[in-house]
């Protein structure tokens, strides 16, 4: 059973294909000129999506098609050109001329989750008995589309990560004059008022001791998003300990969530040779 339907895995390789660089099949450093094979990126990325999926290890998910080393190595090369990253935006960037990025109501929260292996952006999780868990502070656009994130240790409080979450918004390129941030109480503070003031941005913020409505504003679009991103079970219990690779397994999962409503949305208004026979 694929990982991933074939009319979303096959859109999201032949664009990240397009990105990877030109690389001959066999090293030109060996001395023979010859050398076993260099195993084809397309097997490497559908293991990719295996373990984002379904959160094993390197070793359960390798084969005869692959070793956990090869799948590591390619992991670290796909970093380190960035390739990862420029998928997530250039995904963007195909939503928001398609569909449209709803930028003038955005929703910041935080997340917490398991983190067993500790790390760099790990620390004490106050509602897992301090055991080591993370925390993401993700930032979605009015319809949940998730733009950007900041990770930290599970004991941070959301108010200080709000700045730098905030400052995702710069890569997205002209925004609206009027930007409306919808946070919960974790955020109610002059601090936050004052934040968002110096940026230019209104916020609506729950107040503190109030009791707020099942569909509290625009605020459950960022809870869906949370809950989109922990399907993924390697990010719902992550046992990577490096920033760099969490962001480059976020950046995947955020690149298969916008791609699949881009895909939902233009289901109705736009026709396409391997448009899914039903809308998904």
């Amino acid at each position: 059973m694929p990982v991933l339907p074939s009319w979303l895995t096959e859109p999201l390789w032949g664009q990240f294909a397009a990105l990877l660089p030109e690389r001959s099949t066999y090293a030109a450093t060996h001395p023979l000129g010859c050398h076993r094979p260099r195993i084809s990126d397309r097997i490497v990325f559908d293991k990719m999506l295996q373990l984002l999926r379904f959160g094993c290890s390197y070793q359960a998910i390798a084969d005869t098609t692959c070793s956990a080393t090869t799948i590591r190595n390619r992991r670290d090369e796909w970093i380190r050109l960035g390739v990862l990253a420029e998928l997530k935006e250039i995904a963007l960037e195909s939503y928001d001329r398609i569909v449209g990025l709803v930028l003038d109501q955005i929703a910041v929260d935080g997340c917490i989750t398991k983190a067993p292996g500790g790390g760099e952006v790990a620390g004490r999780s106050p509602v897992d008995r301090g055991k080591q868990g993370l925390k993401r502070s993700g930032m979605t656009d009015g319809y949940g589309i998730p733009l950007g994130r900041v990770l930290a240790g599970a004991n941070r409080h959301d108010s200080p990560l709000l700045a730098p979450t905030l400052e995702r918004l710069e890569n997205l390129g002209p925004l609206p004059d009027d930007i409306t941030v919808h946070l919960d109480a974790g955020y109610d503070s002059d601090k936050t008022r004052a934040l968002l003031d110096e940026r230019g941005l209104h916020g609506r913020i729950a107040r503190k001791g109030e009791k707020a409505p099942i569909q509290a504003s625009q605020r459950w679009h960022v809870e869906r998003t949370h809950a989109w991103q922990n399907a993924f079970y390697r990010l719902a219990r992550c046992y990577e300990r490096r920033a760099s690779v969490i962001d480059a397994f976020f950046d995947l999962a955020d690149t298969i969530i916008t791609v699949r409503r881009l895909i939902r949305q233009a289901w109705t208004t736009h026709r396409w040779d391997e448009r899914p026979n039903r809308r998904p």
